[in-house]
C-alpha cells in the first residue's frame, strides 16, 4: 500500500493525496477522485481498437515532432519531479524518461483508462509511475511537482480554467507548465480539408470532432490562463512538419483511430469509403503518397 494522507488543498477541497516521494518505487498506486467523479469531454472517448491505431497512423505524423519540441525545452537535473497530463499512449512520456535522470521522478496520468493501459505495455522503461487522473481535480497535495507537461490534452477539457488552475496548484514555486494546443483548422490545412469534405459527406449532420481539438482560440486561451491564476506565461506558435507514407494511412489513423470513428459509424458510415474519401480530398494539401502537410500548435510555457 502506498503512502497516503488526507488533507485539505489550497481551494479547501477535502482529498487523498498520494505522497509523491514514493512514485517512483509504487508505480501502480491507485489514484482516488474528487466525488464529482472524472469529466472529459465526450470527443475525448479513445476506447476499444483505438489507442493502437492512433498510435501507429496519428502518433508519427501529429505527435512525435511536437514532443521533440516540447520535450526539448525542458531543463533536466537531479530530482526533477515530473508530471505529465493526457499521456495518451506515452508518445511525450517516452521522451520524458529518456532525457530525465535517474533520480528524477515521472508521473504519467490519463483520465482515459484504455489509453493509459496501452501506455503503459508501449512504453516499458523503468522509473515512470502511471496514475488514473482528472487532470481538473489532480489526486495530488499542493507544490507536488517541478514540472507539469500536457501536450494536446486541455482542448478536450470540459472545464479548462480548472485545468489549468490544477495544474498551477500541484506546482511547487518556480514550477513550469508546458502545454500545447492545436491552432486553427485554417492553419491546419489538413484538418480544413477534412472538415470540408465530411460536410459535404453528410450535410445535413457532420461530423464535428476537429471542432474539438481545434477550436481552442488563442484569446481564449490566454483569457483561461488568467482565470486560473497565472500571471507568468508566454504563448508561441510553433510550426512543424508532418509526413505520413500516405494520405489513405494519415487518414486511416483518424477514421479508425479517433473519436470521429464513433461519429462515421453513428451515422452507418462505411469506414473504407470514408477513409478513401477523406484521403482524397487531403492530395491538394499535401500529395497522396508520401503525404506531408505543415502542422501549427501554440505552446504554453508558464512559471509558478
Amino acid at each position: 500500500m502506498e503512502a497516503a494522507s488526507q488533507l485539505r488543498d489550497s481551494a479547501g477541497v477535502h482529498r487523498t493525496f498520494l505522497q509523491p516521494s514514493r512514485m517512483q518505487l509504487q508505480p501502480k498506486y491507485i489514484g482516488i477522485f474528487s466525488a464529482k467523479g472524472p469529466r472529459l469531454s465526450t470527443a475525448a472517448e479513445f476506447t476499444g481498437s483505438i489507442p493502437t491505431t492512433y498510435d501507429r497512423y496519428l502518433g508519427p505524423v501529429l505527435f512525435e515532432p511536437f514532443a521533440a519540441d516540447l520535450v526539448g525545452r525542458i531543463q533536466p537535473r537531479d530530482g526533477l519531479r515530473v508530471l505529465e497530463l493526457a499521456c495518451g499512449t506515452g508518445i511525450v512520456t517516452r521522451r520524458l524518461r529518456a532525457v530525465l535522470p535517474l533520480s528524477a521522478t515521472l508521473v504519467a496520468t490519463d483520465l482515459n483508462a484504455a489509453m493509459l493501459t496501452y501506455a503503459r505495455a508501449a512504453v516499458t522503461d523503468p522509473g515512470i509511475a502511471w496514475q488514473t487522473a482528472d487532470a481538473q481535480a489532480l489526486p495530488f497535495p499542493d507544490a507536488a511537482f517541478d514540472v507539469v507537461v500536457c501536450q494536446f490534452g486541455m482542448m478536450f477539457l470540459p472545464d479548462k480554467p480548472q485545468g489549468f488552475r490544477e495544474a498551477r496548484r500541484v506546482l511547487d514555486a518556480g514550477g513550469q507548465l508546458f502545454a500545447s494546443v492545436w491552432c486553427s483548422m485554417d492553419d491546419n490545412p489538413y484538418a480544413r480539408a477534412m472538415h470540408a469534405r465530411l460536410a459535404r459527406l453528410f450535410p445535413d449532420d457532420p461530423p464535428r470532432f476537429l471542432e474539438t481539438p481545434h477550436g481552442y482560440a488563442t484569446d481564449q486561451l490566454r483569457a483561461d490562463l488568467a482565470a486560473a491564476g497565472w500571471e507568468q506565461f508566454h504563448l508561441e506558435h510553433v510550426r512543424l512538419p508532418g509526413a505520413s507514407p500516405s494520405a489513405a494511412e494519415f487518414m486511416t489513423g483518424f477514421v479508425r483511430g479517433s473519436p470521429l470513428s464513433h461519429e462515421l459509424l453513428n451515422r452507418g458510415a462505411d469506414l473504407e469509403v470514408i477513409v478513401r474519401e477523406l484521403g482524397e480530398a487531403l492530395i491538394p494539401v499535401g500529395g497522396e503518397r508520401p503525404f506531408t502537410t505543415t502542422l501549427a500548435a501554440t505552446l504554453v510555457t508558464a512559471k509558478r
